[in-house]
């Protein structure tokens, strides 16, 4: 037992959606870690709408509580992990917040704690990282995003992670309305770091079919926003049209020099197919940046809440 327990307000941030065979294992083991080493601690779970008994389950589990706060946000409607997980910083008053995107569990519990003394190091963001448990999707989207990216501190895969104060109130000031904040907290210019822990089971995370699209939406947005993925393949059609022009400049040239009768229809033809087709992939990527311009400026329309539960 532990007697001497930190004195800092702890806020933990749970997203919750369609987990009622797990949510309620998943809050007994952050509840025992917190109650163990904190004096004062607040456990938030934001409800994404879900379709099965969730909401039950962590209902159920509060009734099991002594003095600790439990609270439950009902979204009005599904909205994603970003808006979700907005909703419950938001409420969160703790010194230092703890957002656990989802509820897989492939750590030691010691390691909740590891990222928290990380943080009184002078880390504002501290992440906890598996070494196995990565999908390939998401790999290849990180090694895409890190490779376009300029952002300071490389992306990667996470289970969870600590925030500081600071760094909520940072974020805050930077932009309430950016898809992806694991973006943001690395272009916040505070110190972050990364702990990768060995999986002590293999888990897998599990995505439906909303979720993943989703997911898919989200990824896309944040290349788009975050990277120069998008510039770059626009420079290099350009470029090629460009020298498609040139080519297409000196075989005019060459054929009136000569004299020969001009029987470049099917070259010209082709030539215009493919700039057409530059183009329009050009064209494409402006109407996708513009997309999310008028959604992040025209569009702001926050997370709606159903219902507040202050379960105890």
């Amino acid at each position: 037992m532990i007697n001497n327990k930190e004195k800092n307000f702890i806020s933990a941030v749970i997203y919750v959606y369609n987990n009622e065979k797990d949510i309620k294992s998943t809050l007994e083991n952050i509840n025992k870690v917190l109650k163990q080493h904190f004096n004062k601690y607040e456990i938030i779970c934001i409800n994404d709408a879900s379709t099965d008994k969730s909401a039950n389950e962590i209902e159920e589990f509060a009734k099991s509580l002594d003095n600790e706060a439990l609270s439950l946000i009902n979204m009005s409607h599904y909205q994603g992990i970003e808006l979700a997980m907005n909703a419950g910083v938001d409420l969160a008053i703790g010194d230092f917040v703890y957002e656990f995107d989802n509820i897989m569990e492939d750590y030691n519990s010691s390691v909740i704690m590891d990222v928290y003394y990380k943080c009184l190091e002078g880390f504002d963001i501290v992440s906890a990282t598996s070494k196995k448990n990565k999908t390939k999707t998401s790999s290849v989207f990180y090694n895409i995003f890190n490779t376009y990216s300029n952002l300071e501190y490389k992306l990667h895969t996470e289970t969870f992670r600590i925030l500081s104060r600071r760094a909520i109130n940072r974020v805050h000031s930077m932009s309430r309305n950016i898809p992806y904040r694991k973006a943001v907290y690395a272009n916040s210019g505070l110190k972050m770091y990364n702990i990768v822990y060995s999986s002590n089971k293999k888990q897998k995370r599990k995505f439906n079919k909303q979720l993943q699209e989703t997911r898919k939406d989200m990824a896309i947005n944040s290349l788009v926003l975050f990277t120069n993925i998008g510039y770059k393949f626009a420079i290099t059609m350009s470029l090629l049209m460009i020298v498609m022009t040139i080519i297409v400049a000196i075989y005019t040239i060459t054929i009136f020099v000569k004299g020969t009768p001009v029987q470049g229809w099917t070259t010209l033809m082709l030539f215009l197919a493919l700039s057409f087709l530059g183009l329009f992939i050009i064209m494409a990527i402006v109407i996708k940046y513009l997309e999310i311009i008028i959604n992040l400026i025209f569009k702001k329309s926050d997370y709606t809440i159903e219902s507040v539960n202050k379960l105890n």
